[in-house]
């Protein structure tokens, strides 16, 4: 199938599914819904973008249209997850993911001899929002994830404005590849080392986020003890937050057999398949992006299995039905399962 006709069929799923989730946010004033919506919107015009360039050629506009649209949609994406996860400790994760983009970004942006001071700047800015998280965490308050959403917005707003008033280093029509990888050697270095704190902690927050998502809500076999409660002493806390990562990793690999009997049965939280689902659909096309002949294909199925992720949930969608009318599609559903704890 033509790269062009993958490019627009997933712009139209990518937009329907935005206004699907703008609907549900209408109804349900749930935060992640609407970042959520917006990261799928910036899914859909990139690959909008992308059909039009492979139907009537690149040029400039496009290119950085595709290019800033393509590494912000997984910061909007997984500041969704975050959203979906403000009441747990999932905070610590994220904070910790923003400032691994930001010395990512300072250790990567040396090689760009144009980038100037933006890399130390993304890496004193990124520390400083990843410590406000951890410590908003710490004192549990739900309010943690507004704190990534300013450094998401700060650094989309910094990479529009770079990637779209720079001068780009080639011209668009020169290039014989088009996927983001390609693209971004057509890019200022500035645009390059911004790319780098919105693709990285976005795409990973997703995949974290699934894993502890599902650690979560899936029957657990507790085999490793910890925990992360702000009351104990200093040093206990810190032994606690060090070995989480493991015990959580140890008890989730535990938890499978019980977990798959338990979906099989239908006594599983829709969250559990869901999350699974829409870590797959994040990660295809970050494994297909470098990749001519699979980048269109690889962005199609992307957004087909985030699509079926988020219908699979229940929290996500209690009702399934045509946008902005009173039609449903299917009854409302209710989540049968508790959350264990």
């Amino acid at each position: 199938m033509p790269s062009a006709l993958l490019a627009g069929l997933t712009s139209i799923l990518a937009l329907v599914f935005a206004v699907a989730l703008i609907d549900q946010w209408r109804e349900r004033r749930h935060t992640f819904q609407l970042i959520w919506a917006i990261g799928m919107l910036l899914y859909g015009l990139g690959a909008g973008f992308e059909a039009l360039g492979e139907t009537m050629g690149w040029n400039a506009a496009l290119v950085r249209g595709w290019f800033v649209t393509g590494v912000a949609t997984p910061a909007w994406l997984g500041l969704g997850t975050a959203f979906l996860l403000n009441r747990t400790r999932f905070g610590y994760s994220y904070g910790a993911l923003i400032a691994f983009g930001a010395l990512l970004a300072l250790a990567v942006g040396r090689r760009y001899a144009d980038a100037g001071t933006v890399p130390l700047i993304v890496l004193l800015v990124g520390l400083g929002f990843a410590l406000a998280i951890a410590i908003e965490t710490y004192f549990q308050n739900e309010r943690w994830p507004t704190i990534g959403a300013a450094a998401v917005v700060a650094a989309s707003l910094a990479e529009l404005v770079v990637a779209g008033t720079l001068p780009l280093r080639a011209a668009a029509e020169a290039a014989t590849t088009h996927n983001l990888a390609a693209t971004a050697s057509l890019m200022p270095d500035p645009a390059r080392v911004l790319a780098l704190p919105l693709t990285v902690p976005g795409g990973l927050a997703l995949l974290v986020g699934a894993i502890f998502s599902i650690y979560v809500f899936m029957p657990k076999k507790r085999v490793l003890a910890y925990s992360l409660d702000p009351g104990q002493k200093g040093d206990e806390f810190l032994f606690n937050l060090l070995i989480a990562p493991v015990a959580i990793l140890v008890n989730l690999v535990a938890s499978v057999p019980g977990a798959a009997q338990a979906l099989v049965t239908g006594r599983i939280h829709s969250r559990v398949p869901a999350t699974i689902l829409i870590a797959i659909g994040a990660f295809i096309p970050t494994f297909t992006d470098s990749l001519d002949q699979w980048a269109a294909a690889g962005r199609f199925f992307g957004v087909v299995f985030l699509f079926v992720g988020f219908l699979v949930s229940i929290e996500a969608f209690q009702e399934l039905r045509i946008p902005f009318t009173s039609i449903r599609l299917a009854p409302s559903r209710h989540e049968r399962v508790p959350v264990e704890h």
